[in-house]
């Protein structure tokens, strides 16, 4: 039985998604994939990032990270105080799953696996029948049971990793194909994060095959390069440098997102499925003299961790730019790569900021690709810290991709249409909804400053109570 909030919030889904849908611009079919990083709520401090902290209008799908996978092909919780109410748990997938009442053409998928689950338990599952159709049934039952839009399948890669990688080239496509039967029928969206550059990529993945079966390809086009070579690298450059010539295996050729985004189309890709992964994490080394500070300097190993994610050679752009304004960083913009890096003393980070994440979502745009991907949502400067609005890397994004702060498609109006007599949210404004002062049924969504606007449906006014649109008679207006 349907009560009298739930169609109420039916109603007001449906008005928002028609109103959404009449103001979608040319680019309204881009993609702004964003992952969250769930043990971030754990993190100390400024750098704690939970649910609360999402900003549900600045993506057009939300990636839960992550769950695992038993070599039985069972689903694996693997924070489950966190992720699941039961036995007094925290509810954290109720919650983010939730963040699509407040906008309604949001997509959240759940995904399993990560570089920490390793390979091998994939390669057990996608090589015998039984446990492939253990785990499709099992990730139909999850999807279902908490309210998730699709599968996000994060593989850390197939044919590598481990010692039983002979027939996972073959087992993979296998695999997608049985998952897109099982989620097809019930609607759900298929996704996969896949390995970037051409020599692991060609290991992993028969390109052609595995493309029918996929709705996105979330190609991770970073830590091409990090303190496991010889030398410093930036991260993600969006062009190769000049030494990568000298390289006679041809490999350094391929770590840049210009040849790994070739690559994939080249083999195969259609444009429209390729979405660009992009870091919002820099990563850091330790170098060898206080003298050497360009791109290719020797270095003795990692850098010191950042404060927050307190992992060594990892700087989020929060941590990092909470740094620079408290300490003297000498920064720098490689030319040819299209990428900041800086350095203080004999700490160097190659890093992404504005400026080349913009150059990036105007790659995707020339090159007409899907969209762009990130890791991850905590590692943006996501309380505006740093005397920016809230989320600046990904506003950024937004605005070369869909010419707003906010994927075009997802609100109802546009702040800067509004007449300077109307509402406006200010940077002090909390997160969350307010009420038109002058009129009842009209409401609004502040975020960093920035005003989502909506209108409840005839004969209903904003309840400030339930945060819903109510019955006129039931709202104290």
């Amino acid at each position: 039985m349907w009560s009298v909030s739930g169609t109420v919030r039916l109603l007001l889904g449906a008005i928002l998604v028609a109103t959404a849908t009449a103001g979608s611009g040319n680019n309204s079919s881009k993609v702004v994939v964003c992952y969250q990083g769930t043990w971030s709520v754990y993190r100390p401090g400024l750098g704690k990032f939970g649910v609360a902290e999402i900003d549900p209008f600045l993506c057009t799908h939300l990636i839960y990270a992550f769950l695992g996978i038993e070599e039985t092909g069972k689903l694996r919780v693997i924070d489950a105080y966190l992720d699941l109410e039961d036995n007094g748990g925290k509810g954290n997938i109720k919650s983010f799953n939730a963040l699509k009442l407040k906008n309604p053409t949001l997509k959240t998928l759940m995904a399993v696996g990560g570089w920490n689950e390793g390979s091998k338990k994939f390669s057990i599952v996608a090589s015998d029948p039984e446990k492939r159709a253990v785990f499709v049934d099992d990730v139909v039952k999850f999807l279902q049971r908490h309210g998730f839009d699709g599968l996000d399948l994060d593989w850390e890669y197939p044919g590598q990793r481990h010692s039983l990688a002979n027939e996972d080239r073959s087992n993979y496509i296998a695999f997608l194909k049985e998952l897109k039967e099982g989620l097809e029928p019930f609607g759900f969206i298929l996704t996969a994060a896949v390995g970037s550059a051409q020599f692991s990529a060609e290991i992993s993945y028969d390109i052609p095959s595995i493309v029918p079966y996929l709705d996105l390809i979330n190609v991770m086009a970073y830590d091409l390069h990090g303190p496991w070579d010889p030398v410093v690298g930036i991260n993600a450059p969006l062009y190769g440098s000049a030494s990568d010539a000298t390289d006679s295996t041809g490999r350094q050729q391929q770590l840049n997102v210009d040849a790994i985004v070739k690559y994939w189309l080249q083999a195969g890709a259609p444009a429209q499925k390729l979405v660009l992964g992009v870091p919002f994490y820099g990563r850091t080394f330790t170098l060898a003299t206080g003298d050497g500070h360009e791109p290719g300097s020797p270095h003795i190993g990692k850098g010191i961790a950042g404060k927050y994610s307190r992992e060594p050679g990892v700087l989020g752009y929060n941590e990092l730019c909470e740094q620079m304004g408290e300490e003297e960083w000498t920064q720098k913009w490689e030319s040819v790569q299209q990428v900041p890096y800086a350095y203080r003393q004999r700490q160097w980070v190659g890093y992404e900021d504005m400026r080349s994440l913009s150059l990036k979502a105007q790659f995707v745009m020339q090159h007409q690709l899907g969209g762009i991907m990130i890791w991850s949502l905590e590692s943006d400067d996501f309380r505006g810290t740093c005397g920016q609005q809230r989320y600046p890397l990904l506003h950024e994004i937004n605005r070369v991709l869909f010419g707003s702060g906010t994927p075009t498609g997802l609100t109802a109006e546009s702040n800067e249409d509004q007449p300077s007599e109307v509402f406006s949210c200010s940077a002090d404004t909390p997160l969350g909804y307010v009420r038109d002062p002058n009129n009842c049924s009209k409401f609004y969504y502040c975020s960093g400053g920035n005003t989502h606007s909506f209108d409840c449906p005839s004969g209903l006014n904003f309840d400030l109570t339930t945060n819903s649109c109510n019955y006129s008679d039931s709202v104290n207006c």
